[in-house]
């Protein structure tokens, strides 16, 4: 099982310690360093600055958005980083929900998401291939585009820039089964929210038949600590926010995964605080025990013996949250 650093997006502004965290975990043999976005800070500008700044770590967007760009866009951004940095980017990508797709990038959620995902795969495949112009007759992705409202001049175009590989790694950001068990099979990878080794009878029917050297890379956070308790709480304010925030109470991934690990009961009860936004309830209402088995945290000895559970399991590449050095160190020498 490989190491990857998760960094995910900016809040307030940019933190200047990632960058010093990724040029250490590369020391520390990291094999990825993982950026995202939400609706503040891109996912492929701080990447491009940590490539800068590193030689060797493969470089990942955990995930980039669907909706920001046009699959052709998407494909340029993989294309140009991949070119700069010698050939280490890794592809991840997510549709998001309703709630920001139509919220912050003003455009219709795709009534068949399955659809809309392949489409996307699709076109960009074609352009890192660069084997003829790029060109798709789809539900959601036209190329050359078709509509009664365009000219009729669009031209099927062949990407100018020749990609440095033909098949850069791309991994797709699922949640629900069927989705999962597509992104199988269009994709080179596997970028799930929520992993616990405890329960990975969730995700086995969308996983009967895994491609050969295909990735499963879940994001946990990870704190080496004495108090469990006090380590876990920005566990519990992320599942918080995504559970009760990042979606609408009718349609809501994230806590619809939650409800099927098992905690339906708890996923609706935080819902209904955030939507009271009694915010601060909400978090304290995420059980510790979920937070705990979806994360690494406690002493050097708890978290040994927990890792040891990830390795056993299909986990391809840990992608840790881990809010400093010692953390990262300690994890790559329990790793080694």
């Amino acid at each position: 099982m490989r190491l990857g650093l998760a960094l995910g997006y900016w809040g307030r502004g940019p933190d200047p310690a990632q960058t010093e965290l990724a040029v250490e975990a590369e020391r520390l043999g990291y094999d990825s360093v993982w950026t995202a976005e939400a609706w503040g800070s891109d996912a492929f500008t701080p990447l491009t600055w940590i490539a800068a700044r590193t030689k060797r770590i493969r470089l990942g967007t955990a995930v980039a958005q669907m909706a920001a760009r046009t699959p052709t866009a998407t494909a340029m951004h993989a294309l140009t980083l991949d070119h700069l940095s010698g050939g280490r980017m890794l592809l991840g990508l997510g549709l998001s929900g309703p709630q920001v797709v139509e919220g912050w990038y003003g455009r219709p959620f795709p009534r068949s998401p399955l659809t809309a995902t392949r489409e996307y795969v699709d076109v960009i495949r074609q352009v890192l291939r660069r084997e003829g112009p790029v060109e798709l007759d789809g539900r959601f992705h036209t190329l050359p585009y078709a509509g009664e409202d365009g000219t009729g001049l669009g031209k099927a175009l062949k990407p100018i820039t020749h990609p440095l590989r033909a098949r850069v790694p791309l991994l797709l950001g699922a949640e629900g089964p069927k989705n999962i068990a597509q992104t199988t099979r269009i994709a080179d990878g596997w970028l799930p929210l929520y992993w616990t080794p405890l329960r990975t009878e969730v995700y086995e029917a969308s996983l009967t038949e895994l491609p050969e050297d295909f990735m499963i890379a879940p994001m946990a956070r990870a704190h080496v600590c004495d108090d469990v308790a006090q380590g876990l709480l920005p566990v519990k304010a992320m599942l918080g926010f995504y559970i009760g925030g990042m979606g609408h109470a009718a349609r809501n991934f994230h806590a619809d995964l939650m409800a099927r690990m098992g905690y339906e009961a708890e996923a609706r009860h935080i819902q209904r605080l955030f939507a009271e936004n009694r915010r601060d309830e909400a978090v304290l209402a995420v059980p510790d025990a979920f937070a705990d088995e979806i994360s690494l945290v406690g002493p050097r000895e708890r978290i040994a013996e927990r890792l040891e559970s990830w390795r056993k399991g299909p986990v391809t590449d840990l992608l840790v949250t881990a809010p400093d050095p010692r953390t990262l160190r300690v994890l790559a020498e329990l790793n080694s």
